[in-house]
C-alpha cells in the first residue's frame, strides 16, 4: 500500500475519533445537570406530599416548562421528615443557579427542613402545604383548627418490618376527602396510584424552619379537608407570606384542579427580587 495514502487514512481516523469523543463528552457533561439554569431563570423543584406522587404536578409542570423554567418533580420518599428532607437536600446540591422550592401538603414540612443552609434556594412556595415551626408536627398542625376529616378516611395501617406503619386513604373515600373538585375518573386514578406515608412521618417534629429566613408564598383551597383553611391562613401569616391566595372551592389538591393559579404563584416567587 502507498505509505502517504496510509498516513492520510490514519490521520482521518484520528480526527473522526477525536470529533466523536468531543461530542460524547459534551453530551455527558450536559447530562450531569439536566435542570441547569436557563436564561437566568431559577430551577423550580416541586415536592409532593402524602397520598400523592410526582405526577400530581403534571399540569403545573406543563405551564412552567412552556415558559422556559427548568423543573424537577422530586419523588418524595414519605418515610420521615428528617430523612425525606435529607434526600431533597441532596437533590438541591446538584442544581446550579437559583432555586424555587415548592412543597404540597406534607411536602411543605419537607421543604421547610430541606434548605439546610443552601444559599441557592431563593423562595419557598407552600401549595396547600405545612409550614411548621420548630417542634411542630403535621398531625398536630392539621388539628389546630377544626375541619380536617382525614382520620376516618384512612385504611387500616399496613405493618412494616421495622415496626412502623404505612397509611393510605381508603380508595372509595379518596375523591370526597382528597380531591373533591377533580373529575371522578381522575380521582380514581389518583386513589389507585397514591403513595403511602408512614405514621411516624406525620408525627415527627420539625427542625428550624427555612421560612424564617427565606421569602415564602402560599396558595391553598378554601375547601381543603386534610388541612383546614384556617390552619393555612395561620401558617401563612406566621411566615410573613409575600403572597397568600385562597382558591374558592378548591380541595387539598389545588395544583391538580387549579394548575394555572398555582403556576402563577410559583412564577411570582421566581421573578421576585
Amino acid at each position: 500500500m502507498n505509505r502517504p495514502i496510509l498516513r492520510n487514512g490514519i490521520r482521518l481516523i484520528l480526527i473522526v475519533a477525536l470529533f466523536v469523543g468531543t461530542v460524547m463528552l459534551t453530551s455527558l457533561g450536559g447530562m450531569r445537570n439536566p435542570a441547569s439554569a436557563e436564561d437566568g431563570k431559577p430551577t423550580i423543584v416541586l415536592v409532593h406530599g402524602a397520598f400523592a406522587e410526582s405526577s400530581s404536578w403534571n399540569s403545573v409542570l406543563t405551564k412552567l416548562i412552556a415558559k422556559g423554567y427548568p423543573t424537577i418533580a422530586v419523588a418524595n420518599p414519605l418515610r420521615g421528615v428528617k430523612s425525606d428532607a435529607g434526600y431533597v437536600a441532596s437533590v438541591l446540591k446538584g442544581i446550579e443557579g437559583p432555586i424555587v422550592l415548592v412543597g404540597h401538603s406534607y411536602g411543605g414540612s419537607v421543604i421547610t427542613n430541606a434548605v439546610n443552609g443552601n444559599k441557592s434556594v431563593k423562595a419557598l412556595v407552600y401549595v396547600a402545604g405545612f409550614a411548621p415551626e420548630v417542634g411542630e408536627t403535621a398531625a398536630e398542625l392539621s388539628g389546630r383548627h377544626p375541619g380536617s376529616t382525614l382520620g376516618p378516611t384512612l385504611a387500616p395501617p399496613v405493618a412494616l418490618p421495622d415496626g412502623g406503619k404505612d397509611l393510605y386513604i381508603q380508595q372509595n373515600k379518596f375523591h370526597a376527602q382528597f380531591a373533591a373538585d377533580v373529575p371522578a375518573s381522575d380521582a380514581k386514578l389518583m386513589a389507585s396510584t397514591q403513595r403511602p406515608i408512614t405514621e411516624g412521618a406525620l408525627n415527627e417534629a420539625s427542625s428550624a424552619p427555612a421560612w424564617k429566613s427565606i421569602p415564602s408564598w402560599f396558595i391553598y383551597g378554601d375547601r381543603d379537608l386534610n388541612i383546614p383553611a384556617a390552619v393555612h391562613s395561620f401558617m401563612a401569616k406566621r411566615a410573613n407570606s409575600r403572597e397568600t391566595l385562597a382558591v374558592d372551592g378548591a380541595s387539598h389538591v389545588v395544583m391538580v384542579s387549579h394548575p394555572n393559579a398555582v403556576a402563577e404563584v410559583i412564577e411570582h416567587a421566581a421573578i421576585a427580587q
